[in-house]
């Protein structure tokens, strides 16, 4: 259910009061089935969130490796599902945006543009691993070759 977070505050009771006030103007709660899903998950066995921890691992452990081999050089995060990546130098002067959509035509890889997260976002790319292991793989064996067949024409020339 990537984006339909659920969260808790505590604090100072003026402010709490008042984020309460706030939040009624902008949405009336939510969605019932996951405030179940919520509930079910803070009294489940905490096995589920071992497991989606290693899943995501592995998946960010392909994708990081495969990149790095690519010529794309990229560190592995300690705790997300998502990958940062500055885009590479011979690509920089595309832009986040550009760069994405270049991905997206000539790899068959979709990544979200940086600055589609702020201004300090631009400059990177951000991977998404929410796909299987061999979905990765080929994502990688794509963007490998359309590296080596971008750096080609570039020597080319």
């Amino acid at each position: 259910m990537a984006g339909w977070r659920v969260g808790f505050v505590l604090g100072n009771p003026a402010l709490i009061y008042n984020l309460k006030r706030l939040k009624s103007y902008l949405d009336y709660g939510t969605f019932t089935p996951i405030q179940v899903a919520s509930i079910i998950a803070l009294e489940s066995d905490y096995s589920i969130v071992e497991e989606a921890r290693d899943i995501y691992g592995e998946r960010l452990e392909i994708l990081v490796e495969g990149l790095n081999k690519a010529g794309w050089e990229v560190q592995k995060p300690k705790a997300t599902m998502f990958l940062w990546a500055k885009i590479p130098e011979d690509f920089q002067h595309l832009g986040s945006i550009e760069f994405s959509k270049l991905l997206l035509t000539e790899a068959n890889v979709a990544v979200a543009p940086g600055i589609g997260f702020g201004e300090h976002g631009e400059g990177y790319v951000r991977f998404a691993v929410v796909e299987n292991t061999k979905r990765i793989r080929q994502a990688v064996r794509n963007i490998k070759r359309f590296f080596k067949k971008y750096r080609q024409q570039v020597a080319v020339k």
